[in-house]
């Protein structure tokens, strides 16, 4: 089984445990919608997909696990480093890389890593994609457009 298949496994178990299935539902929706845009911006972009895939997938499961979103990505990736071991699925480099840009992935206004970066434009991408009747929120108005503008979209 290949790596992103036993994350999505994993998740899935996880999600599976929550109490509300609606909640849970909107959970598997935002991973799995940030862990496709996460791959679709890391090809465009000639990072590795796979990795992005798996830090969307995992980047906030400690929110949903917790129900708090209180320091959800420092948490978060804490959580994802200890699951990625547990799966012993990563290299201790790999791990790093996942775990970083699920660490850095709410603040918006900084620049970090490539990966970093992937992982906040794909969160961001979700939010706003999912619903566009929403106004697209103040932290995420600059990476929206430029994302528009990568993608060609304006």
């Amino acid at each position: 089984m290949g790596r992103l298949k036993e994350v999505r496994k994993y998740v899935n178990k996880q999600l599976a445990k929550m109490d509300d299935q609606d909640d849970a539902l909107k959970a598997a929706g935002h991973l799995y919608g940030v862990s496709m845009s996460a791959q679709l911006l890391a090809q465009k972009r000639g990072v590795n997909a796979e990795l992005a895939g798996i830090a969307g997938l995992l980047h906030d499961l400690y929110a949903y696990e917790s129900g708090s979103y209180e320091d959800h990505a420092h948490k978060g990736a804490d959580l994802a480093g200890e699951i990625l071991r547990k799966l012993d699925i990563m290299t201790p480099e790999e791990t790093d890389i996942i775990c970083s840009a699920i660490y850095h992935h709410d603040d918006k206004a900084a620049i970090d890593s490539p990966m970093d970066e992937i992982l906040k434009d794909a969160d961001a991408m979700h939010h706003i994609y999912n619903d566009l009747s929403k106004e697209v929120k103040e932290k995420e108005v600059d990476r929206y457009r430029k994302i528009e503008t990568e993608l060609g979209i304006l």
